[in-house]
């Protein structure tokens, strides 16, 4: 294996597939023009979206050993083609009218491609960045949280001046070249490898390794109470996070009284936080630990939740809900990295396609449990108290973890301490 590739070019390639798969985020573009033009339901055109975000986080978890099987590149290239065609097809439907086409193509292909190519780099990002994880996997996730802040725009202007279906033909080649060539490059490092600045500080004894807790295989991973402790705090940040991000509009305007244009201006830079809060709390991540990242996202959480009923102020209030969102962003970025803290980076990819299954679940769980709560009380009020709640028993699990984590660092020392 070469060893002569460099590590930020790594990072870039990562970051052009991730901003790639991240487009689909820009969802929301195409909506009106194909009810309005081609005249489908607005519920089969929402399907669409809904089939691939819940394909997402399953393929990522059913894909996850064919990622660590045939690496970085091959899986890259896989999902270059299925989500890139994917969305070309989605151009093909449109032309022919196909709105059971279009399910299969934006919903189905582009759906597998996604989370395919969500998980296909991070696992070698990982190896590329002992020394930085967080911030490693923090720039490929903001790639991805940020596609739609450029796609949005583009698809926007297209759809204007070339229609929809070219439109989808563009973005399609332009989504399959972008990601084949962040393929091209990408490539794990040689076993063991360690950057010249980190061997030099570890030669001077200015730095040790930091040993990850244990090197586990994905069916051993799942098995331990670890993976599961991860598993519902994620789940829980997640659904808390989808569900301010699906009704954030309507509730500010409910609550309290923020205007339509306010409400949207609002969303907008909701999509700066959600991107923000995955480089900035990953990086922190790196010098505070991934454990003691996730206490802070639920004491955040925790206080929004209970200020939230009795917030009248509007700028208060938005601002509480932009601190949810980077919480939301900052447990994505904050995953992998953690990850291979808690599992080590042997199989890597799997892992994290088996936790993403609380992406597909918390895009239910939260927007359900919004829309009936809302439903049955007429107010986003009670919403506030049953996430209250549901974060505090998230809290209490990552209180575990983290004593765990401590318990198992400590053994380790004692052991080598010993063998010394």
């Amino acid at each position: 294996m070469k060893t002569s590739k460099n590590r930020w070019f790594i990072a870039l390639s990562a970051i052009a597939i991730h901003l790639s798969i991240g487009a689909a985020y820009a969802y929301s573009v195409y909506k009106n023009p194909l009810v309005n033009t081609m005249g489908w339901s607005e519920t089969n055109v929402t399907l669409a979206f809904t089939i691939m975000m819940a394909l997402a986080g399953m393929s990522a978890a059913v894909f996850g050993k064919f990622v660590e099987r045939s690496g970085p590149r091959k899986s890259a290239i896989v999902a270059a083609l299925l989500f890139g065609l994917g969305q070309a097809g989605s151009g093909l439907a449109v032309t022919l009218d196909s709105s059971i086409m279009f399910l299969l193509t934006y919903g189905l292909l582009s759906g597998l491609g996604l989370g395919i190519g969500y998980i296909s780099p991070v696992s070698t990002l990982v190896k590329w960045f002992p020394d930085r994880r967080g911030l490693a996997t923090g720039m490929a996730v903001l790639g991805f949280g940020s596609g739609a802040l450029a796609t949005a725009p583009l698809a926007a202007r297209l759809i204007e001046s070339v229609g929809i279906s070219t439109t989808f033909y563009i973005l399609g080649a332009c989504y399959i070249t972008l990601m084949l060539l962040g393929a091209s490059y990408i490539a794990p490092p040689k076993e063991g490898w360690l950057p010249e600045g980190m061997k030099q500080a570890m030669a001077s004894g200015q730095k040790t390794v930091k040993k990850d807790l244990r090197q586990l295989t994905s069916k051993e991973a799942v098995k331990t109470k670890h993976f599961w402790m991860l598993w519902v705090m994620m789940l829980i940040n997640t659904s808390a996070g989808i569900m301010m991000i699906s009704v954030a509009s309507p509730m500010a305007q409910d609550v309290v009284g923020l205007s339509a244009a306010a409400a949207a201006a609002m969303v907008g830079i909701m999509g700066i936080f959600n991107g923000g809060g995955r480089l900035g709390w990953a990086a922190a991540s790196d010098y505070i630990g991934r454990h003691n990242v996730f206490l802070i996202f639920f004491v955040i959480q925790i206080i929004a939740f209970a200020t939230l009923p009795f917030t009248v102020n509007a700028l208060l209030f938005q601002i509480l809900i932009l601190l949810v969102v980077s919480c939301y962003g900052g447990g994505f970025s904050n995953l992998p990295a953690f990850i291979g803290d808690l599992f080590g980076t042997k199989q890597l990819g799997a892992i994290h396609g088996y936790l993403l299954t609380t992406w597909s679940l918390g895009g239910i769980i939260g927007p359900m449990l919004v829309s009936n709560i809302k439903a049955a009380t007429g107010s986003y009020i009670p919403v506030f108290h049953v996430f209250l709640g549901l974060i505090a028993c998230a809290f209490l699990v990552s209180i575990l973890l983290r004593a765990d984590i401590k318990r198992m660092q400590n053994q380790q020392k004692q052991q080598e301490h010993n063998v010394a």
